[in-house]
């Protein structure tokens, strides 16, 4: 644990010092005293203690800066606080993190269930049967939402692929010249259709099929990807670098493919 969680005393100096470094170079004890909690009295003894240590210096009456020394005290023991945050988030509220589910059958509070991925949703069914597994924190009909804690395991799924359709800018033909045929295709197989730009839009009109959504196509494509699920970008050439930008941010891997 860091030495400022560990000792009162610290913790104090460290906000103290913290305020002066907020406040500087005119720094008034009584507001110091009143966000930390202590009186002024203390917070004079510890401003004191903090000068003869070299981690303040004193200009004057009430006109106090920090030192080299005492920012590399702060930083210091600022990192050794952020480094316990970190643990007790990623491993220990990670543990008892809770999330949504659709039960597959039946559920309990209280019951084991099998967790697995369907249609990018996260789905539980009642018994031990899987590599993933989790204990239902709610009641749940069939097809219901259950909440579901205490994973274990992992969920065995393969990631989705995207795949982009180039679709060229109006003042190059845009959806006019464009294969219809080649995107209805793909459209079909795919598990997720999104768009950017208007010609991306009437391409897939021409094309009969409809996006899911014509914002963030590159953002909503990594999360479906990221969730199992096969994903087709339509997008206007001017677009496309947006749109591969929010893949390589995800680290998804992409295909591009021009449809004149």
């Amino acid at each position: 644990m860091a030495d400022v969680l560990e000792n009162k005393r610290t913790a104090t100096r460290f906000r103290i010092l913290a305020e002066i470094a907020e406040r500087q170079p005119a720094v008034s004890q009584g507001e110091i005293a009143e966000a930390v909690g202590v009186t002024s009295q203390a917070v004079s003894e510890y401003i004191r203690a903090l000068v003869e240590d070299g981690l303040v210096e004193k200009e004057g009456r009430s006109r106090y800066t920090v030192t080299k020394e005492g920012v590399d005290w702060l930083l210091q023991e600022a990192t050794d606080v952020r480094r316990y945050a970190d643990h007790v988030t990623d491993d220990v509220l990670g543990n008892v993190q809770e999330d949504a589910a659709i039960a597959t059958g039946d559920v309990s509070e209280g019951d084991s269930v099998t967790l697995s991925l369907r249609d990018g949703l996260l789905h539980a069914t009642p018994g031990e049967e899987g590599p993933a597994t989790g204990v239902a924190t709610t009641d749940a009909e069939a097809g219901g939402d259950v909440g579901v804690t205490g994973f274990e395991g992992i969920i065995d799924f393969d990631p989705g692929t995207v795949t982009i359709f180039q679709v060229p800018p109006v003042r190059s033909g845009g959806s006019s010249v464009t294969d219809a045929e080649t995107l209805t295709d793909a459209c079909e197989s795919a598990d997720l259709v999104v768009a950017t730009g208007v010609e991306a839009v009437v391409a897939l009109r021409r094309a009969d099929a409809d996006p899911a959504t014509t914002f963030a196509a590159g953002e909503v494509a990594a999360e479906a990807a990221g969730r199992g699920l096969d994903a087709v970008v339509v997008s206007t050439a001017d677009h496309v670098g947006r749109v591969t930008d929010a893949l390589r941010d995800a680290n998804v891997a992409y295909e591009v493919t021009e449809l004149a």
